[in-house]
């Protein structure tokens, strides 16, 4: 049997994937503003996430400053998909859209202004992705409407659910007959924080 190499977290660091001058900027700010922001390698798996599935329709729940919008955006590329994106803050939204004019994918990403719990119920669109930051008390309230709008087949993707207040929703979501998922909490470099949960589902 194998021994786990020495020191995994400063292993790992190693392999976090570069990024361009702009999201490395986002990172900047959001460490000195204070900003939470999934960084590089959650930002990266979100881009192959969606690559991988050919998402054409995706839905982000939670802008912040467009960091993550950013990386959906450029997964759905192959497919000519689309981001919408739910942010309650309309000063936050206005930062997230001049990040994402600048990053050229301003006809990729549509950003709605108001409270998720409300927006996502006037959506009727389904969608291929759904990728979940909000409140995480939050989370087992949006949980109906995320089955209603996922596509069959499609991929849930929450993040923080390492967070107290995740609790109800990863307990709903693993009892819950009309999902598969799979939590699973890792060291995640850079991430906000670096130890943390993730969670993937799909409705079959």
């Amino acid at each position: 049997m194998s021994n786990l190499v020495k020191n995994p977290e400063e292993y790992f660091r190693k392999f976090i994937p570069p990024n361009n001058e702009l999201l490395a900027a986002l990172e900047e700010e959001a460490e000195r503003e204070g900003i939470p922001i999934i960084g590089p390698l959650v930002g990266e798996l979100l881009f192959i996430l969606a690559g991988v599935i050919r998402a054409s329709s995706i839905l982000e729940l939670g802008t912040a400053t467009g960091y993550s919008a950013i990386f959906l955006a450029r997964g759905c590329e192959a497919a000519n998909g689309r981001v919408v994106t739910l942010e309650s803050n309309p000063d936050i939204a206005t930062r997230a859209k001049e990040n994402i004019h600048k990053a050229g994918l301003q006809d990729r990403v549509e950003i709605r202004v108001g409270d998720a719990l409300e927006e996502i119920k006037r959506l009727q669109t389904s969608f291929d992705l759904i990728f979940m930051d909000i409140e995480k008390r939050d989370y087992v309230r949006v949980l109906p409407d995320c089955h209603r709008l996922l596509k069959a087949g499609g991929l849930l993707v929450a993040d923080n659910v390492g967070f107290e207040d995740a609790d109800d929703f990863n307990r709903a979501i693993f009892d819950h007959p009309d999902w598969r998922s799979v939590t699973l909490f890792s060291f995640l470099p850079y991430h906000s924080p670096e130890h943390d949960g993730l969670c993937l589902a799909t409705r079959p």
